[in-house]
């Protein structure tokens, strides 16, 4: 049996995409006291990426890189926020964990202190993987 990962760049973009949107809602959400929906977006937001994870690796794993195809301005658009999104992912799940574990154990002062660094950098992500999608996947797919 063969695995078609041909859907999963989509499918990869609509986890990082809900993953944004999660994160967003659990900010407003805690803005307004709301802790226990705060939690379970924020719990959400998690597993959503982690899913994210696991289908990336496989896409990657049987197809390797993929070759971006754009020229002129575009190029270093794309590698400059490629190189960013790439760094800042490798440590979102660090973040994410350690966030998580502060929240979930009840210890709000360090939870809220390294909140403030997770979640722009977990969002910065999250957002710019779509835009990666976008460019590599839409705007300039390979031929």
């Amino acid at each position: 049996m063969t695995l078609d990962v041909a859907s999963l760049p989509a499918l990869n973009a609509a986890l990082n995409a809900t993953a944004a949107v999660l994160l967003a809602i659990g900010l407003g959400l805690v803005k307004r006291r709301r802790f226990t929906a705060h939690k379970v977006c924020m719990l959400s937001a998690f597993a959503v990426s982690m899913l994210f994870l696991v289908s990336y690796l496989v896409y990657h794993a049987h197809v390797g890189s993929v070759r971006f195809t754009g020229a002129g301005l575009v190029r270093p658009l794309y590698f400059g926020i490629l190189v960013t999104h790439t760094i800042l992912a490798a440590l979102v799940p660090f973040l994410a964990v350690v966030t998580l574990t502060f929240g979930l154990r009840a210890r709000y002062p360090r939870h809220v202190r390294i909140a403030q660094w997770t979640l722009p950098v977990w969002l910065y992500v999250s957002v710019t993987g779509v835009i990666v999608y976008l460019m590599l996947y839409r705007l300039y797919p390979a031929a």
